[in-house]
Order: C-alpha cells, then structure tokens, then sequence
C-alpha cells in the first residue's frame, strides 16, 4: 500500500537516493506551477479536468467519479507505461492530495512498485516555500553583476554557472529579462513558479561561501523578489561592468531579436515614449517603424536606459563597487573570474 509523506520527507528522501517526484494534474496545471524537477504524468488532460469537473459542479460527486473512471480506464495502458519508464522510487501528488495522485498511487501500488503520495498534494508545498521564504536566512555573500542595459550580465552568468561557480540567475527563473520589453518572445513566470524555483536554488546553495546574481529591481516582470534578498542584494559586492556602447547594442540585439517581434517592440516602446523627449521618441519610433533597430537600440540607451541606470548606480556606496572595464564579453568574463581569485572565491566554493 501507498504512504503518504509531507515535503519535508521527501526532500529527505532526495537527498539519500535518486527520487523522482510526478505530478499528475493536468498540462496547463503543471505549467503555471509546479515542485521544481518533477515530471507531470496528468491523469487528466486540460479538457478532461473541464469535463469531470462541470459534471461534479451541474450533476454531482457520482457522476463526476463514474466520468473520471470512463476516461482513466481507456488510457490506463498507457499510464501505468509512462510510470514504469521511471525506475527510481516515487511520491505522486495532485492539487490537495485528492482523487487524483490517490488514484495514481493505488494503480502504481497494484503494479508492485514503490510510491509515496504527497500529503496536501501541491497546496500543501506552497505553503512549505511560503513559509521557507518567511524565515528570511540566506548566508551566502551575494556578488552582484551590475553594468548598463546590455552589459552582458545575463551572458556572464551563464558562462559563470558553466564554469561552476555558484550562479542564481533570478531573470531565468522569473522568464523575463527584466525590462519594458523584457517578456517579448518569453512565457514570464507567476509568483508561485518563481517562488519554488527560487527556493529550489536557496536550498541548493545555502552552504556556499557566496553566489552571484544579477542587479535587479524589487520586481521582474510579474514577478517580486522577496524583501529579504532584495535586501541582501543591495548590500552585497557591486561589479560594474563597463563596455562600449557597440558591444552592448550587439548584446541587446542578439538577446531580443526585434526584427521577429516588431509590432510588440513598438507596443512596448509606447510605455515609456512620454518619458523621452519629443523628438528623440519621434526618431525612435521612426526608427522601429523602419527596421532600424541598431539606431533604435542606441537612441534608448542615450536617452533613456543609461540616465536612469546612472542614478541607480550612485545609491551604492564606493566601498561596495567594483568598476571593471572590458572591451569584448570574453575580457569582462575574465576579469570577473581574475576578481574572484584576487579574493580567493573560487568555482565549487
């Protein structure tokens, strides 16, 4: 027979095997939020959840029930196939610990393998990151990349985290590169997506000596980084990277591809066009019209992005800041790497 098991269990279980977590609601379910690295194995497709659920709402709890195992046992076949493709032990979990992952876990239980079902399903893990984020303990020193829109940022995280340094990349994980046109071409996270991704990288490294992140606003798309490490943030090591203003449009323009989104481009333009001086927002918009994107990108860091980052940047006091002055991404990754040997933080720290 199945057990059931809260979070806390089976984060103690992944730390001494190989244990893989399944969701089993639906698609649309298990993309909006989900336990970070579980596989979803929906009993329900989207339209099937509609279904059973407006027969349990209009006619009542049996027929709902007697649908559901309709439509469970057409594609039981290939529903116990997808779990025996997964070799580890497991914990299945639905919405509230419901029908659902007890239906799961009794048919996987049939089949003789091992299975835990979450207590509380996912409500009750949102409750556990809640209260994770609400303790507020983060010890790791944050190194913060900071530099002009288009400084690359983003590129040397990556390159950072490649290398093994500890990295919390917080615009990967919010899917926004955190500007007025930062969701274009992206599916933003909501807060429950950022909030178990977060948490997910807290955990893993709350035992390093520091971790870089990249300088942010309070907010990211939809998304809001919680006080504490918004705070932590703001206290740490400021790196500034300095690049030409060539080098950076080159960054920008390989990381938002304007030409593929050109209606949303001037969409989003059109937030912040009352900000810029009327005859600056008149070139720019002339320039997005006409596939100019190269002046376009130029004229909003001039007039613009830079100012504004400018006054973000004085904030800092001087004994925070780091200025390194690069030429080409590969100098500035060089000179982040040359800075954290100066101060003996290395990779796998």
């Amino acid at each position: 027979m199945f057990r059931d098991i809260s979070f806390p269990e089976v984060l103690e279980k992944q730390e001494k095997e190989n244990h893989t977590l399944i969701d089993v609601r639906s698609p649309k379910e298990y993309e909006e939020a989900t336990i970070p690295g579980s596989v979803n194995i929906p009993v329900f497709t989207d339209e099937e959840r509609a279904e059973v659920g407006t027969l349990y709402k209009q006619v009542g709890k049996k027929a709902a029930k007697q649908r559901g195992l309709e439509i469970m046992s057409a594609k039981l076949p290939e529903f116990i196939t997808r779990f025996q493709e997964i070799d580890t032990p497991k914990t299945v979990f639905c919405w509230r610990g419901g029908m659902r992952s007890k239906t799961a876990a009794t048919l996987v239980d049939l089949m003789g393998a091992d299975v835990n079902r979450l207590t509380g399903g996912y409500r009750s893990y949102r409750q556990w990151v809640v209260s994770f984020l609400e303790k507020e303990d983060f010890k790791p020193e944050l190194l913060v990349l900071n530099g002009n829109t288009g400084s690359g940022k983003t590129i040397l995280l990556k390159r950072l985290a490649d290398e093994g340094y500890p990295v919390m990349d917080l615009e990967g994980m919010a899917n926004h590169r955190g500007s007025i046109f930062g969701q274009i071409g992206l599916n933003p996270s909501n807060q429950k997506k950022f909030d178990s991704l977060l948490v997910d990288n807290l955990l893993r490294f709350q035992e390093s000596r520091f971790v870089f992140v990249e300088g942010e606003s309070r907010r990211i798309g939809r998304i809001t980084i919680p006080e504490f490490l918004y705070r932590k943030k703001e206290q740490g090591i400021q790196l500034f990277i300095e690049l030409p203003v060539e080098e950076r449009i080159n960054n920008i323009l390989e990381d938002y591809q304007p030409w593929n989104s050109p209606k949303r481009f001037m969409e989003a333009f059109q937030l912040i066009r009352r900000k810029i001086h009327t005859p600056i927002a008149k070139e720019i918009e002339s320039a997005l019209t006409e596939g100019h994107y190269r002046n376009a990108v130029k004229l909003l860091l001039e007039y613009y992005y830079d100012p504004r980052y400018e006054h973000a940047a004085d904030q800092y006091p001087e004994e925070r800041k780091v200025h390194l002055q690069a030429n080409t991404m590969d100098e500035a990754y060089q000179l982040v790497v040359d800075w954290c040997n100066s101060r003996k933080l290395t990779s796998l720290t």
